[in-house]
């Protein structure tokens, strides 16, 4: 049931008591402790065309559920294992429902300096580096009430860092096992990207509940520094009845490159904010988002590139699929800020409806406050294409199949960009199971 904003408040001594029980460094707690002391004061976000007063991102059953633990990857469920290339995979983290679940990591990598830990254990570990980079250039504590929330409540996530100059060839992978009603997600990824250091990191939020009643509130913050390049993946596929939050948020140096590679499956009500900031001269980040919405879902997809950067890049693609009665708003914002000569924004976002009661809205906009710049957008809002069915059924292909061919070829600019086959393979499933369903 929906609360109101203005009676909902936090229980300090609750959260902070509850920290130190489960053995939380200093720095956590500290973090933990702004948060509560300025929710009341902070504003409440307000995506565009999204009347969110009504949404319950609060009342969270239990802070943290356990999850069970694993020795090797063999023993992991059925369902994580079908994400997982058994063969190959070489860094992995697997958190079930709250709980730091296994991890792997090559020991080349562990010798050249390259750190993969659950976030909380990091904080302790490595507190020199949270203490840098958590919830400082990416997203901030007290952006709104939303992040304030989320820092005093995180319980899960994980941390990455890169040193200079390495470069890793296989992909680093993190699932999330939601198998607990009672479970919310409040997981934080950092992933530090040092001087000339590559990465690809590919997130999965897996669930195999039907509905839960629970919160999610994940924040992202990946910092690329000056000539490092960050490849992100996700495949979202969380149940319904769940509210949401996610946030995305890239910061580009001198040279850095930030690629965002999305698959948005989720089946919940939620708010998406992915943006990059590219503060270096001939940063660049290119990001595509795929999106299928079903029943009466609602969800808003604010995606920003911020060019600060002369010579910057930034592309937008979005494509998204609504079917029943779903409504999706897709906003994109290329801005150039005065002063990044020769920029380039540019973004296309595509929607397909399926039936006469869904609904997506596109809007591009474009904001530019210096004049040597290139920039340009394209939107469109539509229903599957008539001649394209009439082709395929002319060819003996059932109207049905037809459909499904022409949906999957609308949405494979996302998921052919995928970093990594097994991940592919399960987004293509999940799209099917939504399209067909």
């Amino acid at each position: 049931m929906a609360t109101e904003l203005n009676a909902f408040e936090l229980d300090k001594e609750d959260i902070i008591a509850k920290a130190n029980a489960r053995g939380e460094s200093e720095f956590l707690i500290g973090k933990r402790k702004e948060a509560v002391e300025q929710f009341d004061s902070l504003e409440m976000i307000k995506p565009d065309k999204t009347k969110v007063d009504k949404w319950d991102f609060f009342n969270v059953t239990s802070p943290v559920v356990e999850g069970s633990t694993f020795n090797t990857l063999e023993e992991l469920p059925e369902g994580v294992k079908e994400l997982i290339d058994l063969d190959k995979v070489e860094n992995i983290y697997v958190q079930h429902n709250n709980t730091p679940a296994y991890l792997q990591l090559n020991e080349g990598l562990k010798n050249k300096g390259v750190i993969v830990e659950n976030i909380i254990d990091a904080s302790q570990n490595h507190p020199e580096l949270l203490e840098q980079y958590f919830m400082t250039d990416g997203v901030k504590l007290d952006e709104n009430k939303l992040t304030a929330y989320h820092a005093a409540l995180l319980n899960g996530g994980v941390f990455i860092y890169v040193p200079k100059d390495v470069k890793i060839e296989e992909p680093i992978q993190s699932v999330v096992l939601h198998d607990d009603e009672s479970a919310s997600l409040f997981n934080h990824v950092l992933l530090v990207a040092d001087e000339g250091a590559e990465v690809t990191f590919v997130e999965n939020y897996f669930s195999n509940l039907e509905s839960s009643t629970e919160k999610i509130n994940i924040i992202s913050e990946v910092l690329a520094k000056d000539n490092a390049k960050v490849t992100y993946g996700s495949v979202d596929f969380l149940p319904k009845k769940m509210t949401g939050y996610v946030n995305r948020r890239g910061v580009a140096s001198n040279d850095a490159t930030i690629d965002w590679a999305l698959g948005l499956m989720n089946d919940s009500d939620i708010i998406y904010d992915n943006t990059t900031y590219l503060m270096g001269d001939r940063s660049n980040s290119d990001l595509k988002i795929v999106h299928v919405g079903r029943d009466a879902q609602k969800s808003n997809f604010t995606t920003q590139i911020i060019h600060y950067g002369k010579d910057s890049n930034g592309h937008i693609l979005k494509h998204g699929v609504m079917k029943d009665s779903a409504t999706s708003i897709f906003n994109g914002i290329g801005y150039i800020k005065h002063g990044a000569t020769r920029a380039d924004a540019q973004q296309e976002s595509r929607v397909l409806m399926l039936s006469g009661d869904a609904r997506g809205d596109a809007n591009p906009i474009l904001l530019i406050d210096e004049d040597d710049v290139t920039a340009g957008h394209a939107a469109s809002v539509g229903r599957v294409d008539e001649l394209q069915l009439f082709y395929l059924m002319s060819r003996g292909i059932s109207q049905k199949e037809a459909e499904r061919l022409v949906i999957h070829g609308f949405l494979d600019a996302v998921v052919s960009a995928l970093p990594i086959e097994s991940v592919k393979a399960q987004l293509k499933e999940v799209i099917e199971l939504k399209v067909l369903s």
